[in-house]
């Protein structure tokens, strides 16, 4: 019997179509159909948030809670799983209450009821406070509302009623509102329960995988970034935060004192002159850029005057703008948001007995998948498992202390605000606790 060349062709296509159709293992699959969960999670949490809708902090963070992640080349799934969800602001764009259906936990319309389960005390192992997007206003001094202290005071009801609190997760800033930010710090150490809250940039991949040692002489530092003011200005200030705060040691037991003493916002063509006059420095700025896989061509000066508002914004502030800070050991840093020349987070810094200076990029893998909240929820995982936060608490209350300043300063007309609150001690963590290697990961 003789084969033709188009019976070959249709004989292996066929044997093609039906090696496809065979069964496989999920696990080898996890990239595009990862597994479920085998047995029920040893811990729950509730999720606190002001919405759930698709690539909101919430679909990302709880998604990784309900769908796992991949470590390293396997899928991973975390200890704890999601028990309930109350979520403020529910409209056609929701997601939350499809999920639940999907993955069987409990819809609440109360804060009290989500971390009660209905039973009038305490039932979960956590908390993921998430208020991040969502229809909410904004102050005189750019600040949007969102009610993350407001959320946490309801939480901490449940604990006072119950007799007893579990760890809680705070995404980003802790409250626009500095003395709200301290109050619930505070509150958490009276009570005695873990508080992890922050930004998933100090957390995300470097390029390259700069990583200070501890007690490094660093005299100066500089963020290039960009976005909504105070919105992206959170992020900005926990960037150069995870990194000046390696100055000081953690090896002599005693909390470093990296507190500031003093801020400046600036706007405009102000931002450029006190480049000009040293206020902040031209040779850091040319290191950071050159990280920049996003930098504009031209002038910078140009690239920002031109820059128009993007739909998206809820509140435009004309850009450049320029946080000055300084600390209170005489370390000098600075953000320059630069809409209109980069759209990325850079970073540099003179290091003392360094001709040099040091630099790096913080990598934040784009959407839908958006893993540097990945980075974030992988501490989040370790958080709420050890109850141990992986770096202070007390490093966004200094972020958070900053931001609030900083926008109070250029209300101000720009003026030099003095920071006396911002006295804050606290030593760095040993480990970074940066993403290494890289998000890509080829299968094997």
């Amino acid at each position: 019997m003789t084969f033709s060349r188009r019976d070959f062709l249709a004989s292996t296509a066929l044997a093609g179509t039906a090696g496809s159709l065979l069964p496989r293992s999920k696990a080898d699959s996890p990239r595009s159909r990862p597994p479920k969960r085998q047995k029920p999670p040893a811990k729950t949490v509730a999720v606190v948030s002001s919405v759930w809708w698709y690539l909101s902090h919430t679909y990302h963070i709880a998604g990784r809670v309900l769908d796992g992640y991949m470590v390293g080349d396997e899928h991973h799934f975390p200890e704890f799983g999601i028990a309930s969800a109350y979520v403020e602001q529910v409209k056609a764009s929701d997601m939350s209450r499809d999920l639940a259906k999907e993955h069987g936990f409990r819809v609440s319309t109360t804060i009290e009821d989500a971390l009660t389960l209905g039973t009038g005390k305490l039932a979960v192992d956590g908390v993921l406070l998430i208020a991040e997007h969502g229809d909410y206003p904004y102050n005189a001094k750019a600040q949007k509302l969102y009610p993350r202290y407001d959320y946490f005071k309801k939480i901490v009801e449940v604990f006072r009623t119950s007799g007893r609190s579990v760890p809680v997760f705070c995404d980003k800033h802790l409250s626009y509102d500095r003395n709200k930010a301290f109050e619930m710090v505070e509150t958490a150490k009276k009570m005695g329960f873990p508080l992890m809250a922050g930004s998933s940039l100090p957390v995300t991949w470097r390029r390259p995988e700069l990583e200070f040692k501890l007690g490094t002489k660093i005299n100066e530092a500089l963020v290039a970034s960009r976005g909504e003011l105070e919105i992206y200005g959170i992020h900005d200030l926990e960037t150069l935060q995870c990194m000046v705060e390696r100055r000081f040691t953690n090896t002599d037991g005693k909390p470093a004192d990296q507190g500031v003493k003093a801020v400046t916002c600036l706007q405009g063509d102000a931002v450029w002159k006190a480049g000009d006059d040293g206020l902040w420095s031209w040779e850091l700025l040319e290191h950071a850029l050159g990280r920049s896989p996003s930098r504009n061509a031209g002038d910078i000066r140009s690239n920002c005057r031109r820059f128009p508002r993007p739909t998206a914004w809820g509140n435009f502030v004309k850009g450049p703008i320029a946080f000055l800070i300084e600390y209170l050991d005489g370390c000098k840093g600075t953000v320059l948001q630069l809409d209109g020349h980069v759209a990325d987070d850079t970073f540099a810094a003179k290091v003392e007995g360094e001709a040099k200076p040091s630099s790096c990029l913080f990598y934040l893998p784009p959407p839908p998948g958006a893993a540097f909240l990945e980075a974030l929820t992988s501490q989040v995982d370790k958080f709420l498992a050890t109850g141990k936060p992986p770096y202070p608490v007390e490093r966004t209350l200094l972020t958070s202390g900053i931001l609030d300043w900083v926008l109070e300063s250029r209300v101000q007309n720009s003026k030099r605000l003095e920071t006396p609150d911002l006295d804050i001690r606290y030593a760095p963590p040993t480990d970074s606790g940066f993403m290494r290697g890289d998000y890509v990961k080829p299968v094997k």
